[in-house]
């Protein structure tokens, strides 16, 4: 069993979003995500489905074309290969809890790694 405990894994920076990963397999992926006030993680669409278990703070999270405002305490759901993305509020920290099955490839995360780089929450937007 593994137990997750945000206080022990919690760690911000300044650059970008962090993440703990607490658990792998081959079928699932679990990661603690950290937020600084409008920190994100990029608009992707990889193909497994996501699981996103707010925990505190406040932001946006994308599902396609629709974006839901979330708060501590909500849990959305995203289909594999639908545009997916996280932002915390500009006056927020946003701490969320992600669920991935199966986990995304390093191919799937380029579009995370570009909009990244160019500070760009929907680098597939062009």
């Amino acid at each position: 069993m593994t137990a997750i405990d945000f206080d022990a894994e919690r760690t911000y920076d300044d650059e970008k979003f962090s993440t703990s990963r607490v658990f792998r397999s081959e079928r699932m992926k679990v990661v603690c995500g950290y937020f600084e006030p409008g920190q994100f993680i990029p608009v992707h669409a990889p193909s497994s489905d996501v699981l996103i278990d707010i925990r505190s703070g406040t932001g946006l999270v994308r599902d396609g074309d629709e974006e839901h405002r979330v708060t501590s305490g909500d849990v959305v759901t995203v289909e594999a290969d639908t545009d997916r993305g996280i932002k915390a509020d500009d006056g927020s920290r946003l701490e969320a809890l992600l669920v991935t099955a199966p986990p995304p490839t390093d191919a799937e995360h380029e579009p995370v790694r570009r909009g990244l780089r160019t500070g760009e929450f929907d680098p597939t937007n062009k």
